[in-house]
Order: C-alpha cells, then structure tokens, then sequence
C-alpha cells in the first residue's frame, strides 16, 4: 500500500522555541511535533513545513505535511469511528504541549507539496510604538518601538520594495539559491493609537528577510533614514550592514496559500525549477 500525505495546519507560540527545524539538544517547534507524531502512530516519520520560521517566530497559519503509511492512517481511529483526520488531529493535541497546536488534519491530494505548491506567505509584524500602547498581556508578540514611528513616511519607503527583485541586501542567502523574490504586500495598518501592524506577503522569503525590510522601514519611521533608503538599499544589490534585522518577538506567520488542487504539481514543478 502507498503512503498517505498529511496536511497539518498548525499555530503555536514560538517564544520558547529555538525555530522551526530540529536542532540537538534544543526545542524547536518540528521536534515536539515529530516526537507527538511518533507517540501517537508508534513510527518515527519527518515533517516538512512551507516556511521555517526562525527562533522566536510565531505561527498561526503555519502548514506542515507527513507521510504515513496507508495503514496507520487508516488504523488511527482505532474503535472510535471517528474519522482518520479528526482522530490524528484529538491524538495530536493530547500530547502536543499548549504552545503547539493542530488546527486541522486533512489528508492531502495528488501533487501537493508543502513547500513547493505554495503561491504566497503572509506575515504580520506587530509594533507598539507609545508607552501606553504595550500591552502586558500581548508582550509575547510585539516588539517594543524606542519612540514615535512615522508610518506615512515608512509606507512611502515600502511603495518601491513591491514586485519581483533580488532581495540579497535583505537575505542571509542560501548557498546556490536564489533571492530573487515577489513581493507582493508591504502594507502598514495602525489598529489603535500607537500600535503598527506591518503586513508582508511574497511568493517565498530568504531567511532574515522580513524582519530585514520591517528594520528598514522603522529606521526611515524613526527619523535616521530617508524614506528613499530601503530602495536604495534594495538597488544596490549587496548587503548593507545598516539594515537591522528586528527582534522576532513581533513577528507571525499568518497564512500559507495554494492554488486550487489541479494546479498544485505544476506550480511544484514551477517553484522548484525558480528556487532551487
């Protein structure tokens, strides 16, 4: 019998993780979940995911996929009658401690990739840029601005990031990869008086890569660079040792997207040719 693809939606509060992969000796958000997997199917099987987030990242619409064996996916409702998905994603939760949880089990159809057949990842970054702004009761996932952010001026700068560029002056590249990327959100939102929500949605991201824009934006926001910086920097074409990467805290995965289910082995096929 053939494998059975699992997709996993996934959220989970990255603040005590060491990131997304699996690291010795170090908690990461793939280790707790592929020791859950290996208690509730009683196999040691690996978990792919669409983006690997970074130590302190957080995640909400993070999606991840396992290959199991037809016949543990077909045994996990054991005598319950509960379906395969419902009862792998109750199992999962059960053992997966509080700050990782399964949002849904679906099993995946023909051509689907995690990675690869994704079409864009959606990001927030999250700013509290007054005093009296910080709330103690989200502090786990908002970075705490030292003074007033201009966010008209910051918008400005983002305008000319938008498109397909080489982000390398944003990357810590991959050897034999590319950085070349579709940016196709840089967005700011001010929810409530002194509060920033930055969005920031691309086809894939180079690692570093959205904190980096993020940085560049609150340092033109803050009055040290002009708003005509970022594009400068992004022109230029190499890195740029003023560009800060901002601290994880505010940062959070918030969607992953796919094309309908017809279109996921090309795109695939497309992504992989592209990235490398």
């Amino acid at each position: 019998m053939t494998d059975q693809r699992v997709r996993l939606d996934l959220a989970y509060d990255g603040t005590d993780f060491h990131g997304w992969a699996v690291q010795p000796g170090l908690r990461t958000v793939q280790g707790v979940l592929e020791e859950a997997l290996a208690r509730v199917t009683r196999i040691t099987v690996p978990v792919a995911v669409a983006g690997r987030t970074d130590t302190g990242v957080h995640a909400r619409g993070q999606v991840a996929q396992v290959d199991l064996p037809a016949e543990v996916w077909a045994g996990l409702p054991g005598r319950s009658g509960r379906s395969p998905e419902h009862a792998l994603a109750s199992r999962l939760n059960g053992v997966l401690p509080p700050d990782c949880r399964v949002l849904a089990v679906s099993p995946a159809v023909p051509g689907f990739d995690v990675r690869f057949s994704a079409l864009w990842r959606r990001y927030c970054y999250r700013i509290a840029d007054r005093r009296g702004a910080f709330d103690p009761l989200t502090r786990r996932f908002t970075w705490w601005a030292p003074s007033m952010l201009n966010a008209g001026a910051m918008a400005e700068a983002a305008a000319p990031l938008l498109g397909e560029h080489d982000f390398l002056p944003f990357c810590r590249p991959r050897e034999g990869a590319s950085t070349v990327r579709t940016l196709q959100e840089l967005s700011l939102q001010r929810p409530a008086p002194g509060r920033i929500e930055l969005w920031v949605q691309a086809d894939a991201f180079c690692h570093h890569m959205v904190r980096a824009l993020v940085g560049a934006l609150v340092a033109v926001g803050a009055g040290r660079r002009p708003v005509t910086w970022p594009g400068q920097v992004l022109a230029a074409g190499v890195n740029d040792p003023a560009v800060t990467v901002l601290p994880a805290v505010g940062l959070t995965l918030e969607q992953v997207a796919y094309p309908p289910d017809g279109e996921l082995a090309a795109q695939a096929a497309k992504a992989r040719t592209f990235r490398g």
